[in-house]
C-alpha cells in the first residue's frame, strides 16, 4: 500500500477506510453500514473521497457533524436493548407465547409487541412432546400435544389448597395453569386429523393406534365401536413405509358425521365416518380428498385445485370426483349362534337395483382340497356374476326354426330363409334338431351353440361340427337380458313372457334362492351344484347397487333375510 499523508488543522476524531468496488458500486464510493453518505450534490457532502479511481483508494470519514470543530460527534447513543446471555436462537417446542393486546373497536394493535419485560410464555411439558394444535373454547385454551392434551386458563389463575383442591381466581395472566385432561392420549404429529363441532373435538392418536373425541365427559376411544382392528392396522403405517403419510378429519355438517380419511405414505388410503347418534363407523367411501370442510349446512372436500359439494342433487348417487361407483354393505347372518344351519334363501325390501356380490358361511380352517391346494373351507352360496338384481337378471327367451340347405359335416351350415317363428338367432343360442334313430349318433351334439348368424347369408358359424342334410329342421333356442332388448328385439317393452336369473318381486319383498357354488374337499360326496343353499353356523352377506337399474340414481335397503334350517347336529 502507498504511504498516504494526512494534514489537519485541528483534531477531530476520524475513520480511515478503504473504498469499496464490489457489488453494484463501481465509482469506489466507500460504504459505511450499508449507507453512503450525504450525496455529493450537497455542500459538505461526506464521506470525502480521494483518488477514487483506485481501487484501493482510501476515505476519511468524519465522527463530528460536517467535521467542525467540537461540533457533535455521531455517536451510538442510548441502547434500546439489553444485552442476552445466550444470543442464539432456541425452539421451545413446549412453549406458548403471546402478543399485545388487539382491538378493532378501538384501533389498538400491539400483535406485533412481544415485551421481554413481561412473563408472555407458558411452558407445557416437555416429555409429553411438542405442541401441534391449540383451540380456543370459551375462557379454556385446548392444548394438544404429541402424547398429552390440556388445557391452559385463559385470563385466570387456579390457586390450590394445602388439601389439594383448588379454585379459580381472576388474574391478569394471559394464560393460566396448564391443566392436563385425564388419559395418557395426545394427537401425535397429525394435527390435520383435528374437527370440532359444538362441544365435540375429534382427532387422532397414531402413538396409540386410535381415535378420540374430547367433550365435557373427557377423552373417549371412539374408535372402539367396532374400529380397533382398523385404525391399529392403519395408523401404525402413517409413517412406517418411507415417507409421512396424512390423518385428515374434518366434519360433515351436513349428515352430522365426523370424517376421516387414513394415508398412509404408499399405501392404500380409506375414508370413513362416525356417527353420533349410531355410535359407530357407519360407512367407507371411495374418495380421497386433501381437505374437508363444512359451509352453512354444506360438505366439501378439496382435490388438486378442485371443490367439490358432497350430497349435490346435480351429481348421481356415489358419484366422487366424476368417477361413478357402485354402493355396497356387508352384514353377517348369525341366528342361533351355537347350531349348524343351511341357508336357502336371501330376501330383502327396498329398492329394486340391489344384487348379492357374495353369500359365505363361516371359515372352519384351512384344507386341502382335490387339486392338492390348502384352500379355505367354507360354502360359497353365489355363482360368478352373483346373485343378479331383479332388472339386471331380468330376460326373455327367443325362439326361432329353419331347414338346413345343403349337407354339412362341419361346423358351419347354410339354412334357408327366411327364418319362422320370431326370426331371431344370437350368438351363444343352442341348437337341437330332430330325434336321431336309436343307437345312431344325433345329427347336432348336446351343447352345440350359436358362435355367429350371417342374416344376409343365412351362413351359421357352430361351435361344434354337425352332421346335417338339406331341408333337415334345426331349432335354435336362445334368450336376450334386459339390457339388449332394444338392440336386439327393437323395443325395451318386447311382448314376451319375463323371466329373471336372480331377484324376483314376490309380496313387495326381493327373494332369491341360494345355488351352493362350491369347490368339492376331501371325502365330500355331494357339492358345488348339486345341493342348495349353504351350510355353516353364521353367513357373510355383500351387496352391492348393479350398473343397469337406474345407475347413479337414490337406492334404499330397510332389512334383509334368508330362510335356513337347523342341521341334524353336523
Amino acid at each position: 500500500m502507498a504511504g498516504a499523508i494526512i494534514e489537519v488543522k485541528y483534531f477531530n476524531t476520524f475513520i480511515l477506510k478503504k473504498t469499496s468496488t464490489a457489488g453494484d458500486i463501481t465509482d469506489g464510493t466507500p460504504v459505511w453500514n450499508g449507507s453512503f453518505g450525504i450525496p455529493s450534490s450537497v455542500a459538505g457532502s461526506y464521506p470525502v473521497l480521494t483518488n477514487f479511481s483506485n481501487e484501493n483508494a482510501w476515505a476519511l470519514e468524519e465522527s463530528r457533524i460536517r467535521g467542525g470543530f467540537n461540533n457533535t460527534s455521531v455517536d451510538f447513543g442510548a441502547k434500546a436493548y439489553l444485552v442476552e446471555e445466550e444470543p442464539n436462537g432456541a425452539r421451545r417446542f413446549n412453549t406458548l407465547i403471546y402478543s399485545g393486546i388487539f382491538n378493532s373497536r378501538t384501533g389498538v394493535n400491539n400483535t406485533n409487541v412481544f415485551s421481554v419485560g413481561e412473563d408472555i410464555t407458558k411452558s407445557a411439558d416437555p416429555a409429553n412432546g411438542s405442541i401441534q394444535k391449540l383451540y380456543a373454547e370459551d375462557t379454556n385454551l385446548n392444548v394438544f400435544q404429541e402424547l398429552k392434551v390440556s388445557r391452559a386458563l385463559i385470563d385466570k389463575d387456579a390457586i390450590y389448597a394445602a388439601e389439594g383442591g383448588g379454585t379459580v381466581t381472576a388474574s391478569n395472566l394471559v394464560i393460566g395453569v396448564i391443566q392436563p385432561y385425564n388419559g395418557k392420549y395426545g394427537i401425535a404429529q397429525n394435527p390435520e386429523s383435528f374437527a370440532v363441532y359444538g362441544k365435540r373435538k375429534y382427532f387422532s392418536d397414531a402413538n396409540n393406534n386410535v381415535m378420540l373425541r374430547l367433550s365435557t365427559n373427557g377423552i373417549e376411544e371412539i374408535s372402539a365401536y367396532g374400529m380397533v382392528d382398523f385404525f391399529r392396522d392403519r395408523l401404525q403405517k402413517i409413517n412406517s413405509t418411507g415417507g409421512f403419510g396424512k390423518i385428515l378429519g374434518g366434519y360433515d355438517i351436513y349428515s352430522d358425521e365426523y370424517v376421516v380419511s387414513v394415508q398412509p405414505e404408499n399405501l392404500k388410503p380409506d375414508t370413513v365416518n362416525f356417527d353420533e347418534k349410531a355410535k359407530g363407523w357407519i360407512s367407507r367411501f371411495s374418495y380421497i380428498p386433501d381437505q374437508l370442510l363444512s359451509i352453512r349446512n354444506n360438505f366439501y372436500t378439496i382435490l388438486g385445485s378442485g371443490l367439490y359439494q358432497h350430497y349435490s342433487n346435480n351429481v348421481p348417487r356415489a358419484q366422487f370426483y366424476g368417477v361413478q361407483r357402485n354402493s355396497s354393505v356387508t352384514f353377517i347372518f348369525n341366528p342361533n349362534p351355537t347350531n349348524s344351519k343351511t341357508f336357502s334363501t336371501i330376501g330383502y325390501e327396498g329398492s329394486n337395483g340391489w344384487k348379492v356380490l357374495q353369500f359365505s358361511s363361516d371359515k372352519t380352517g384351512r384344507v386341502l382340497n382335490n387339486l392338492d391346494t390348502w384352500v379355505d373351507d367354507l360354502d360359497l352360496g353365489v355363482p360368478n356374476g352373483g346373485i343378479l338384481s331383479q332388472g339386471e337378471g331380468e330376460y326373455v327367451l327367443t325362439q326361432a326354426q329353419s331347414t338346413i340347405a345343403a349337407d354339412s359335416q362341419s361346423n358351419t351350415f347354410t339354412l334357408n330363409l327366411p327364418l319362422g317363428l320370431q326370426n331371431i338367432i344370437n350368438a351363444g343360442d343352442i341348437i337341437s334338431g330332430p330325434q336321431q334313430a336309436p343307437g345312431s349318433p344325433p345329427s347336432i351334439p348336446p351343447g352345440t351353440t350359436v358362435v355367429s348368424f350371417d342374416s344376409g347369408s343365412g351362413v351359421v358359424v357352430a361351435s361344434q361340427a354337425v352332421n346335417v342334410k338339406a331341408n333337415q329342421l334345426v331349432l335354435f333356442n336362445g334368450s336376450v337380458a334386459r339390457a339388449n332388448y332394444n338392440a336386439v328385439l327393437g323395443t325395451s317393452t318386447p311382448d314376451l313372457p319375463r323371466y329373471y336369473a336372480g331377484f324376483v318381486l314376490k309380496e313387495n319383498k326381493y327373494v332369491a334362492n341360494l345355488n351352493n357354488n362350491s369347490l368339492a374337499n376331501t371325502g365330500e360326496v355331494i357339492f358345488g351344484q348339486s345341493i342348495s343353499g349353504i351350510k355353516g353356523f353364521y353367513s357373510t352377506v355383500t351387496m352391492a347397487t348393479d350398473t343397469t337399474t337406474d345407475y347413479g340414481g337414490p337406492k334404499t335397503l330397510f332389512s334383509v333375510e334368508s330362510n335356513y334350517s337347523m342341521n341334524n347336529g353336523y
